[in-house]
């Protein structure tokens, strides 16, 4: 599939699987594949503007959220990824509640330590890997 209409695709399905969550108040469409799902909002690194993006979470630790920008093993990452990195003051919705969050990459010994677990838990994330040569970043929003 060519990079654009992959784009698009992404696109297209997260805004309907956001109607749906809202037009259901949270009931259908708040978890996927086993996963939380989520409303990232970032800032975009281009424009200023705030943008919302529909994520998984395979896992929560307290008030952290761990998320993954595979983009599905794209060679590219996930535009909300890029933003995060720069500017990671972010708002995540889960459950109809909404609070600000603070990214940060995971690296070194957490890094290696949360992705076996994401894998253990969730092993399409070895798949999304093994289709790219890109270290699949793992990003920890932090509550605040």
């Amino acid at each position: 599939m060519n990079r654009s209409l992959k784009d698009l695709l992404a696109r297209a399905v997260a805004r309907g699987h956001r109607g749906v969550l809202r037009a259901s108040g949270g009931r259908v469409g708040a978890r996927l594949d086993g996963m939380t799902v989520l409303q990232l909002t970032t800032v975009g690194r281009r424009t200023g503007q705030r943008r919302t993006t529909m994520l998984t979470t395979p896992l929560v630790r307290g008030d952290d959220v761990v998320v993954v920008a595979s983009y599905g093993g794209d060679d590219r990452h996930p535009q909300w990824y890029l933003n995060l990195v720069a500017e990671p003051e972010a708002t995540l919705e889960i459950g109809g509640e909404a609070r600000p969050v603070r990214a940060r990459l995971a690296a070194g010994d957490e890094r290696e330590a949360l992705w076996r677990e994401l894998v253990a838990a969730h092993p399409r994330y070895s798949g999304y890997q093994d289709r790219t040569e890109r270290a699949i970043p793992v990003v920890v929003l932090e509550g605040r």
